[in-house]
């Protein structure tokens, strides 16, 4: 029996994400980055400039949703490097002397990469309680909070799966994600944006990264949500199409290069 299409596209992108998930435990760097960095911010934040921080609550449950989105954003980041390392490399241009589907390519490290992200985040919050953090979510809360999670890693990931893509080197690529690792930096993430000056504020308030830091933060310790979760599906949502209808675009181009 002739299997079809779908079968062979579904078999191909288990393959490319199986060679994505053995590099990350081969070479576990990314991984121990993708912890290590968002870790040192919140032991930092927490035990040096917790005390001198007002949130009305404890610093340590304010400030873990946002350095679980530091931690994805900068997990789903390492995507655009391996991508244009795989297009550099010449990966790309074997994949068509060989049975696979080219496209499985990007399935393999969009998959990766949230397979990498999911661990990452769950290490996080492991850290986190073990200094104080005190969730009250329940089970909802919970299916909420792996739902927002989910969508915005898939969103960065096709994102960064678009710029590795375009970009030439790896260095053109990693300084390409930096304006959206920036983005939880000015937002509501470690200091309630009213502290800010008032320009910064209004920019803080309008970016996507302060609804999906407020609703998982609304989620986890009850703090007023508001419309902060239809914001949030609203810009990751959009993002997630866009950037899966770009990539896709993009991947095409170059396969009549």
């Amino acid at each position: 029996m002739r299997k079809s299409k779908f079968y062979w596209a579904l078999s191909d992108g288990w393959t490319m994400s199986g060679r994505s998930l053995k590099h990350i435990f081969r070479e576990p760097e990314s991984l121990l980055m993708a912890i290590g960095l968002p870790v040192a911010i919140m032991v930092m934040f927490v035990y040096i400039f917790g005390g001198a921080i007002e949130t009305g609550t404890e610093y340590v449950n304010y400030v873990v949703p946002g350095v679980i989105i530091t931690c994805a954003g900068f997990g789903s980041s390492l995507i655009a490097i391996s991508v244009t390392q795989d297009m550099v490399g010449g990966l790309f241009e074997r994949l068509r002397s060989m049975p696979l589907l080219p496209s499985s390519l990007m399935v393999g490290h969009v998959t990766g990469g949230f397979i990498r992200n999911a661990i990452a985040t769950t290490v996080i919050f492991l850290v986190a309680i073990l200094i104080g953090f005190r969730p009250s979510a329940g089970l909802l809360e919970w299916l909420g909070i792996i739902g927002l999670l989910a969508l915005f890693m898939f969103s960065l990931n096709w994102l960064f799966v678009a710029i590795g893509l375009i970009t030439k080197s790896v260095e053109t690529a990693n300084a390409a994600t930096f304006p959206m690792l920036f983005l939880p930096y000015v937002s509501s993430a470690f200091v309630p944006t009213e502290t800010m000056p008032t320009w910064l504020h209004a920019f803080a308030d309008n970016q996507p990264m302060t609804p999906l830091i407020e609703t998982l933060r609304g989620l986890l310790i009850g703090t007023p949500i508001g419309n902060n979760a239809w914001l949030t599906i609203l810009w990751f949502g959009s993002l997630l199409i866009i950037s899966f209808i770009l990539s896709v675009v993009i991947f095409k181009r170059k396969k009549k290069e």
